[in-house]
């Protein structure tokens, strides 16, 4: 049985997730927060809260790493961790820095802070020739409108350090380029209370599908379990609206996707990890979005464990104990999965959401989940605002999309008028 540290958390599915991987691979954890009412305000409904599983909930600054670092040292003598790990993006950096101060397993705390911020990430993987959008570092307005001339319009306006698409923006002039970066300068801390840095990325907005490459890298070696494709929608805005797996993609497509993710991870210098790397298929080939040094969110390593029995989540716990994970296919019966999400279109209260029950009752569906009446909503930003998701399976082929999207259409939300001004900052 290892014993694992786990600082801070999603609220969502991998809230969850990592739980029940680490009790079903008969592990346990000890869970450290900065605000465990965070993760309260966000209990399931449906069930025990996930951290009541913890063998420990401490309290500790997780965002003050000169302080956290020895606070967790003295923990560890008396504790004696194996591993630490989180599935939140915004303490990946955090967890690296905690396993190389410990001496635990984990990839190098400077790989994972360059995947992280996507201005080094660009950085790093232009340095080594890895495809990547064109792109420029900007420290304010006026540099971002040279560069945007430089680059050429359409193109891409990003936070560095922000995550689920959050003020990520298409812009096609050098007003809407203004208003992006005064947007972004409006936002000057991340949800779980860290400064941002004023560094703006932007990028050329690139065109073709796109997927993700979905990696396990352990003993120096990155193992591709499969790629999914990716539905996007919301412009300006880049949300993602459904995914399958696997992405069907032609063979030689595929590997190209899967060689250029690889190609990512190894540049970047990431091992002990598992990865989800987003790749846009260009005209012009494969082209890096980003690369995740954590598994898939949005659900997508249920799609991959229904499909292939390669349970990612697991997979995580595994490398950050130093082990080596199972990554073995087996029959499922499954040939593909998919989720596709509800997305709000107004502002005001939900009050309901129409045709659930039928859906709820179709063989095809594995998961239906929607949000509950009372709940605030405004129309979609980002991906921190869904109101639900419908999940799919087709045992016979490449279906699973095409279902879940006529499910989806099945449903109607309904909404009242809204007395007050909506919180602008999503929990997450």
């Amino acid at each position: 049985m290892g014993h694992l540290l786990v600082i801070e958390s999603w609220v969502g599915s991998m809230s969850r997730l990592l739980p029940r991987a680490i009790r079903e691979s008969g592990h346990e954890f000890t869970f450290v927060t900065r605000d465990l009412h965070h993760y309260l305000r966000a209990a399931p409904a449906d069930g025990p809260h996930p951290l009541l599983a913890a063998r420990n909930l401490i309290t500790a600054d997780t965002n003050d790493i000169d302080a956290l670092l020895p606070h967790l040292e003295r923990l560890h003598d008396v504790l004696g961790f194996d591993g630490v790990v989180s599935s939140c993006d915004y303490y990946l950096p955090a967890v690296a820095r905690t396993a190389e101060r410990l001496g635990l397993p984990g990839p190098a705390a400077s790989a994972v802070e360059a995947a992280c911020r996507k201005d080094l990430t660009r950085r790093v993987l232009a340095e080594a020739g890895v495809p990547g959008p064109r792109f420029a570092l900007c420290a304010d307005a006026e540099r971002a409108a040279e560069a945007a001339r430089e680059i050429g319009y359409p193109l891409v306006v990003k936070p560095v350090d922000l995550c689920g698409g959050m003020l990520v923006r298409e812009v096609r002039d050098e007003g809407e380029l203004d208003a992006a970066c005064r947007a972004l300068a409006a936002f000057p801390v991340n949800a779980r209370g860290q400064d941002r840095t004023t560094v703006v990325l932007l990028e050329e907005l690139l065109t073709g599908p796109e997927v993700s490459v979905e990696t396990v890298s352990f003993g120096s070696a990155t193992h591709v379990v499969g790629v999914t494709d990716k539905s996007v929608g919301g412009a300006p805005a880049f949300i993602e609206s459904g995914h399958m797996f696997p992405a069907g993609l032609a063979a030689q497509l595929e590997c190209e996707a899967a060689d250029t993710a690889v190609a990512a991870i190894k540049a970047l210098g990431l091992d002990h990890v598992v990865c989800h790397t987003e790749i846009k298929l260009t005209p012009d080939g494969p082209r890096v979005v980003e690369v995740n040094p954590r598994p898939a969110g949005n659900r997508i390593t249920e799609l991959v464990r229904h499909v292939t029995g390669v349970d990612l989540a697991a997979a995580c716990v595994e490398v950050a104990l130093g082990r080596i994970p199972d990554l073995t296919p087996r029959a499922t019966g499954v040939h593909s999965a998919a989720i596709v999400f509800l997305l709000p279109d107004t502002t005001g209260i939900l009050t309901g959401i129409e045709g659930a029950d039928g859906v709820r009752e179709e063989p095809e569906v594995l998961e239906l989940a929607l949000a509950e009446p009372g709940r605030p909503v405004r129309a979609a930003t980002s991906n921190n605002e869904y109101l639900g998701h419908v999940m799919t399976a087709d045992t016979r082929g490449s279906g699973a999309r095409e279902s879940a999207e006529r499910f989806l259409a099945r449903l109607h939300p309904t909404f009242g008028a809204c007395s007050a001004e909506l919180p602008s900052v999503v929990l997450a």
